[in-house]
């Protein structure tokens, strides 16, 4: 089995910090997973499946912090919903794959096992929280043979894995805020003027633009321009 350097993990962290929502930029220091046992609450964990697959965990120090952004008594975002990003963002510095669904769970043998790097997460003096990282390189013999697959080649590991396939016709920005204030009948203005193509995303990543159109009552799209595969991964 190939032996993943850490600085993949410590691009990952950093990546994860880039996004955390978070007063101040959190640092981050390599500790003891099995250290840390007892002192870990439930944590915000999802997998990702690629070309190297990973399982990856946040715990928050004070999980009630992200109340605030995660509405309190409202159902629309939870504590999952606002830490996604921030995985979602760790995730993207192992190339190719797919990171699964955010669910709240234990991950107190992740971070004990031996395999998983464990990063503390603090500032201004205070312990925010721990990052867990356990890669996994699906058997490839070295790092030569890696670079030398195509991205086809690499695809293929994964062709079975589900992905989501999105059609967007615009978006904005909102504050947590001012989407819990939303009421029927509201209107939200998008970034993209009327008759412009829609794109067309695949798990999150821009491939091809479109334009909507209707088959039997049901809205499809209609593939005008498929991107670069290169342009589409930067």
């Amino acid at each position: 089995m190939t032996v993943i350097p850490i600085a993949v993990q410590t691009a990952a962290v950093e990546a994860l910090l880039d996004v955390l929502p978070t007063v101040t930029r959190l640092r981050a220091e390599s500790c003891s997973g099995a250290a840390l046992a007892g002192r870990l609450g439930t944590a915000a964990v999802a997998s990702f499946v690629g070309v190297t697959s990973a399982d990856l965990a946040v715990v928050l120090a004070d999980p009630a912090a992200l109340d605030s952004a995660s509405g309190l008594d409202s159902s629309l975002i939870s504590r999952q919903d606002v830490l996604r990003p921030a995985l979602e963002s760790a995730s993207g510095v192992f190339g190719i794959g797919v990171l699964g669904d955010t669910r709240s769970d234990d991950a107190t043998a992740l971070f004990a096992d031996p395999a998983t790097s464990v990063f503390e997460l603090s500032g201004d003096g205070q312990i925010t929280g721990w990052f867990a990282v356990r890669l996994r390189d699906n058997g490839v013999s070295n790092g030569a043979a890696r670079s030398s697959q195509s991205v086809s080649g690499k695809l293929g590991r994964i062709n079975s894995v589900q992905m989501s396939l999105t059609v967007e016709i615009g978006r904005t920005r909102m504050s947590v805020r001012d989407v819990l204030s939303l009421e029927p009948g509201a209107v939200i203005e998008l970034d993209r003027s009327a008759g412009a193509p829609a794109d067309i995303l695949l798990n999150g990543r821009l491939i091809a633009h479109g334009e909507i159109v209707v088959v039997d009552q049901d809205y499809a799209v209609r593939i005008t321009q498929i991107l670069d595969v290169a342009e589409s991964l930067t």
